[in-house]
């Protein structure tokens, strides 16, 4: 099979049943539809295309301009390689990477990374006081330089699933529709998009959607909270919505890696958790020779999810004998780490003592910092400290330091590392300059 460009194969992904003995399910047929066998490795690359294909023949033309997307993810990495090949930058804005290997690839993807202060990890379009939302306004006004391809408001997301993964999925099965659809629900485009294509096909097809459960973090999962943030998002296209842990997420992953060889990431993981739950209960309902059809989606791949599954289940990657290894980047540092972590009221109370001020170290973005900063800190963006950190340590011993990122997760790792390193007395601000924010403590404008 020949294409003249890898955008031709996006899309036309495996439909693979999933063997019966792994599920247990007695009259229902289980399908997983195979996302992550897309040329960029993700469900992300058909919106992607999808919503960048209008912007980007015109400015190839002149050759000016950015493609800019509010995501730390599937989307950004999509993105990144289509401006690429169009001679185009690219630039992620989100309020936190939470996964080093994604923001790893998107920097080797050539990609600007933008890490803002946001309250979630979505956008919030009521929240006028949020800097995400102020930066997502910012890129609607007219005559910028940046291409916004706006997955959370554009129809062209959910347009992309209804032109491609529905009527794959209808053909794929002889031309029915299954009689579950089972959706990780993100930015709702691929949900909403095959949900669409697959009740004009069979109005009784039931739609599943699952969401992160409120206390926990799956990557591309929002929880119930933060998806009725998102423009795409209503709940009618929905049957039934069910909250999934990162724990269940990683048990389904396991059982696709190892029992079926779909080497999935947590998101196709906790679609296959959450079908088999739900569905366990329609099959207990079914006798004789009655079947019914099920289909969920994988959505990428395992490899960008190591530090992931490491955090939450480190016996699945030998966490014994890392513990001797030695320490290169601030993710290796163990979480135990002895860490001093200080919240914002006894900062404040530091930050305003006469003797042993510390110097306060902003790991953000510069843009975010120009936005909004502690009065007094330094901005050092964290690539450039990791770089900083390789060459000893960057601080005199005599002067005490206090760390601060987004949300105090990256500041607590750094923290870490520095105390191994011999700095007798760092510490990380808890909740970050979001924490400090909300506490209504004073930031400054530079």
């Amino acid at each position: 099979m020949r294409y003249d460009s890898i955008t031709e194969a996006i899309g036309n992904t495996p439909l693979v049943r999933i063997d019966p003995a792994v599920h247990g399910l007695r009259h229902i047929d289980l399908y997983a539809k195979l996302e992550m066998l897309n040329p960029f490795g993700s469900v992300k690359d058909r919106p992607a295309w999808h919503m960048a294909r209008p912007l980007l023949a015109e400015a190839a033309a002149t050759g000016r301009g950015t493609v800019v997307e509010l995501s730390s993810g599937n989307t950004a990495k999509a993105l990144a390689l289509l401006a690429g090949m169009h001679g185009l930058g690219f630039k992620s804005v989100t309020n936190r990477m939470r996964v080093p290997e994604v923001k790893e690839l998107l920097l080797l993807l050539g990609a600007e990374i933008e890490e803002l202060p946001g309250r979630s990890e979505c956008l919030d379009p009521t929240d006028t006081e949020d800097p995400l939302t102020r930066f997502h306004q910012a890129l609607s006004e007219p005559g910028g330089s940046y291409l916004h391809t706006d997955q959370y408001y554009n129809p062209l997301n959910v347009e992309a699933h209804a032109a491609g993964t529905g009527p794959e999925i209808v053909a794929d099965l002889d031309g029915k529709a299954p009689d579950w659809f089972v959706a990780c629900v993100g930015t709702a485009g691929s949900s909403t998009g095959v949900a669409k294509v697959l009740r004009a096909q069979d109005p009784s097809v039931k739609v599943l959607g699952l969401v992160a459960d409120k206390s926990d973090f799956i990557p591309g999962i929002r929880t119930i909270d933060e998806v009725h943030q998102v423009g795409l998002f209503d709940p009618g296209t929905y049957d039934t919505i069910e909250p999934v842990t990162s724990q269940e997420a990683i048990d389904g992953m396991l059982t696709l890696i190892r029992r079926c060889g779909i080497l999935s990431g947590p998101t196709g993981g906790a679609a296959y958790h959450g079908a088999v739950r739900r569905l366990r209960r329609v099959d207990a309902g079914l006798g004789g020779d009655e079947r019914r059809a099920a289909v969920f989606i994988v959505c990428d791949r395992a490899e960008s999810y190591l530090s992931y599954v490491r955090a939450r289940r480190p016996e699945l990657l030998g966490a014994a004998t890392r513990a001797a290894a030695p320490l290169t980047s601030p993710d290796d540092v163990p979480p135990r780490e002895p860490v001093k972590v200080v919240e914002v009221a006894e900062a404040r109370e530091w930050l305003g003592g006469a003797e042993s001020r510390p110097l306060v170290v902003d790991l953000r973005g510069p843009h975010a910092y120009a936005a909004l900063h502690i009065e007094g800190s330094v901005n050092i963006v964290d690539e450039l400290f990791d770089e900083l950190l390789r060459g000893g340590l960057p601080f005199s011993k005599s002067r005490p330091v206090l760390l601060a990122c987004p949300v105090g997760e990256k500041s607590v790792r750094y923290a870490a590392l520095l105390t191994r390193m011999g700095h007798p007395d760092v510490r990380s601000l808890a909740g970050g300059i979001v924490g400090w924010r909300d506490a209504g403590a004073p930031l400054v404008h530079e």
